[in-house]
């Protein structure tokens, strides 16, 4: 195909680079308010309960633009669907930050939550996207990298909030600081994304190349299937999406209620309950990095078998053992959320014809654990204990091992394709 070809390599090298810093900075920007949330509760005097709920804003916000999304890019391209995405967010930030300062409202923190929300549902999905076409360029895996660039991006950033939370620092300086941070480096940042006509043409070379081969497996798998079906009806992309959600929910999980678990159960201080949510980023990022590697020698499922299992003995030692124990717990659980939802992306892509539509609905599934967990953590938090309360996490991680079989790597997937033919294929 002349779309894949028609770029000399190096440019797609540049390209993923530029990924790997949005992703790294999306990382960044969360962190900044997820390193705060134990600062923010006491701020406001906050129940778990209401924190929970406060915290549903900024899931809603991302529920309610993530769908868009795809219209979004095909209309003006990925890269100006990250900057509104950006400026959105930091607007976000500061509406949180005065929230919590100056004007200690819960609903002005809403709405600021409600705004990062909508804009990090963007940037989220479209720098997917974005990831995905450059890792089809490149013919190689490296979708679980660019989340591990997230991954570090909120290890350095919880470091830095803990730093800000030990010191004292308001939340509105920090968090305007590292929005404008974000912003100004990740516009720099997508001048080398790939060219928005390129993108166009890869997306339909593949489509046009796949169509009669989908139309095929689709007869084959469900008897004489629609020929343009929609993604939601496509019983594996909705498993894949339960995937997602569940690995979401084990990650979202301890992004929201780690350090408070720490503080509250554990009794330590507001920074330590910080370090604690560091070191989860960090064997979090670890396990990413590592992850590409257990991947491609062992299979998605047998790998996601043995990490989930271990999201399991990280929560238990955190809601169970002494403070010492919590922290090796953080670490395990770091290790065991982090290729659920990096899978669940690449799965959703093994057809790259369809990979823009059965993404959206893996990612939009996926949220839903950003929906349902804040409030339901907090509700069980308001009767057991917030440290109690992420037994949850444990149970989900169990339950998911029934449905692993559907982000099993397609026959023709189970080899490493060279570069030359896997753009061709594309």
């Amino acid at each position: 195909m002349t779309s894949p070809t028609a770029l000399p390599r190096e440019r797609v090298v540049s390209a993923r680079t530029a990924v790997f810093i949005v992703f790294a900075l999306a990382g960044v920007a969360f962190a900044s308010w997820a390193s705060r949330i134990a600062d923010a509760k006491a701020g406001l005097d906050l129940s778990a309960g209401q924190l929970g709920a406060t915290l549903f804003a900024m899931s809603a916000g991302s529920m309610l633009a993530m769908p868009s999304t795809g219209r979004i890019v095909n209309r003006f391209g990925i890269a100006p669907t990250i900057r509104v995405g950006m400026v959105i967010g930091v607007a976000g930030f500061a509406v949180v930050g005065a929230g919590v300062d100056l004007a200690e409202s819960r609903l002005v923190v809403g709405l600021g939550l409600f705004l990062i929300g909508s804009g990090i549902g963007v940037w989220d999905v479209a720098m997917n996207l974005e990831g995905a076409s450059v890792e089809r360029l490149l013919g190689q895996t490296v979708m679980p990298k660019f989340h591990a660039a997230f991954s570090g991006g909120t290890v350095v950033s919880a470091l830095v909030g803990s730093a800000m939370s030990w010191a004292s620092i308001p939340l509105l300086p920090h968090l305007l600081g590292s929005a404008l941070l974000v912003t100004v480096v990740g516009f720099w940042a997508m001048r080398s994304f790939l060219p928005r006509d390129l993108e166009e043409q890869e997306a339909a070379a593949s489509g046009a190349a796949a169509s009669a081969a989908e139309q095929v497996c689709d007869d084959a798998d469900t008897g004489a299937a629609p020929k343009a079906r929609s993604a939601w009806l496509e019983p594996r992309t909705l498993l894949i999406g339960l995937v997602t959600l569940v690995a979401a929910f084990t990650e979202g999980t301890a992004n929201d209620w780690l350090a408070v678990a720490f503080v509250e159960g554990h009794e330590l201080p507001a920074w330590a309950g910080v370090l604690a949510f560091a070191t989860f980023l960090s064997f979090m990022t670890l396990g990413r990095l590592l992850g590409t590697k257990w991947l491609d020698t062992y299979g998605r499922i047998p790998v996601l078998r043995a990490t989930f299992a271990l999201a399991v003995v990280g929560s238990v030692l955190v809601i169970f053992g002494n403070a010492w124990m919590a922290f090796l717990g953080a670490a395990i659980w770091g290790v065991g959320v982090s290729l659920g939802f990096p899978v669940g992306m690449s799965a959703s892509a093994d057809d790259p014809a369809r990979a823009g539509a059965r993404m959206s609905v893996v990612a939009t599934i996926g949220y839903l654990a950003f929906i349902a967990g804040p409030p339901a953590l907090g509700f069980l938090g308001d009767h057991v204990g917030v440290l109690r309360s992420l037994l949850a996490v444990g149970t989900m991680a169990l339950l998911v091992q029934v449905i692993l079989e559907s982000v099993r790597e397609p026959a023709r997937d189970t080899t490493t394709p060279a570069p030359a033919p896997a753009r061709e294929a594309s």
